[in-house]
Formats: structure tokens, C-alpha cells, sequence
């Protein structure tokens, strides 16, 4: 009950959307893809679910999904012997992941020490980055509702354009960094949502950028999705705080 309490608190703190703005967000309503691929995929956590055993949980979109791509490797060795599970469906956005906690009871039958959240860059071409940031704080709120003594390690939203400081001082280049514009404004506000006990925030996109703060193809291919090199970055950024909240 402290704990719902806690949530909505920052909730009232950290986001100045109206009550009528909240209302229309669609980013924090639960929102249910009917799609084949999303449908498969979330029939697969649910069956994967019921088996239990699984201490982490990487909740997401096809960034997180991609650990089962180019991120295998380095899954198998830094998070397969932590008893982690994959729930990542391309295209989703925070309304997506709400319903799958909810309505698709994606967390029945396990109980992991941590979830390791980051969602909320498909939601930067339809949604305000206040609208985002109360989305991501609606999954981090429910996640607590249905799991209390579980920890969230909450992710920044990570960089998503190839295109450097110095380009958007380019009128004619300033488009392509919109997106790294709305997803700082989002992780300034959900860091707020760092309790230091039960959610922790953690942004490691600078470790992906050049000292320009572009995003190397070698990283990001496509400026939006991780290689293998990009995945190692990940897993050595959070695999210690990974394990230190599975101990606490």
C-alpha cells in the first residue's frame, strides 16, 4: 500500500499534465496490439510465464527484443545465468506494455527480483515527451501494484539519430535530432521516479554516443536499434546494478 502511495506521489510531482490532458493521453491507456507478431509474441511470455523461475525480467520494446538478435551472445553470457527472461515485442510503446501487464497478465506465475524497463522511443512521433514520461511512470506504477517487492531498474530512453551537436545548428538538420531532443526532456522527467529503493533510475545512452553526441553506425546501424557491439555496451552498464538488485 506505501508503495502505491509512493507512485502516485510522484506522479502528482514529476508530471504537470492537466487531469483532462492526462485523460487523452493515450500513452498511459492501456492500449492492446492485435497484430499476429505482437499477439504470438505475448502469447509466448504468458506460456513462459506460467513455467516460473525467472529472478530478471528485460521488459520492452524491439530494442529489448533484439537481445535475442544481434544481443544473444552477450545474453548468454552475462544474463541466461541469472535466470533473465526476455519480454521485448517490436513496435511497442508504454499504452502496449500497460495492457500486457493488465488485461494480458503478463507477470502471472513469476515473481523476478528486477525488471529492467526501457520503453517509450516509439512513442516519440505521436506523443509529447511529458505524455511519454507519464506513460513510462504509468508502467513502473502497475509493475509495483502487481509485483511490490520486486525492484525496477527504469532505463533512459535511449539516443536515436545519428546526427551530432553541431548539426542542429543546421536548420535543414535539426529535424533529425528532434527525436534526441524529446527523449532528453523524457529521461529528465522519469529520473524523477528514482525512490532509491524500489525504482532505480539509470541512463547509459552517453555511453553510446561519439564525443559529438552522434550515434555511431557501428553502434546503431540504423540510429535506433543496437548491434552486437551496442549490446555489450548495455550489458556492461548494467550488469552489476543488475545483480546488486537481485541481492537486495
Amino acid at each position: 500500500m506505501l508503495i502505491r502511495h509512493v507512485a502516485a506521489g510522484l506522479l502528482a510531482c514529476a508530471f504537470t499534465l492537466s487531469a483532462a490532458a492526462q485523460e487523452k493521453n493515450t500513452a498511459a491507456a492501456t492500449d492492446q496490439r492485435k497484430d499476429k507478431f505482437a499477439a504470438d509474441r505475448h502469447d509466448s511470455f504468458v506460456k513462459r510465464a506460467k513455467e516460473g523461475d525467472v529472478n530478471v525480467l528485460f521488459l520492452g520494446d524491439s530494442i529489448t527484443q533484439g537481445w535475442e538478435g544481434d544481443g544473444k551472445k552477450v545474453w548468454e553470457e552475462h544474463f541466461a545465468p541469472m535466470k533473465a527472461a526476455n519480454f521485448g515485442i517490436g513496435g511497442d510503446r508504454t499504452q502496449h506494455i500497460l495492457w500486457r501487464l493488465t488485461e494480458g497478465k503478463e507477470l502471472e506465475g513469476i515473481h523476478p527480483k528486477v525488471c529492467v524497463l526501457m520503453i517509450g522511443t516509439n512513442n516519440a512521433g505521436s506523443n509529447s515527451a511529458a505524455e511519454i514520461a507519464a506513460g513510462v511512470a504509468a508502467v513502473v506504477k502497475e509493475l509495483h501494484h502487481q509485483r511490490p517487492e520486486m525492484k525496477v531498474l527504469l532505463l533512459g530512453v535511449f539516443p536515436r539519430t545519428g546526427k551530432g551537436k553541431k548539426d542542429l545548428k543546421d536548420p535543414t538538420k535539426v529535424q533529425a535530432g528532434e527525436f534526441n531532443t524529446k527523449v532528453e526532456e523524457v529521461n529528465k522527467i522519469i529520473s524523477k521516479l528514482d525512490d532509491g529503493k524500489t525504482t532505480r533510475y539509470l541512463d547509459i545512452g552517453p555511453k553510446f554516443l561519439d564525443a559529438d553526441g552522434a550515434l555511431p553506425a557501428e553502434i546503431m546501424p540504423d540510429f535506433l536499434h543496437l548491434s552486437a557491439k551496442g549490446y555489450a555496451i548495455w550489458a556492461e552498464s548494467v550488469k552489476e546494478r543488475v545483480a546488486e538488485l537481485t541481492k537486495s
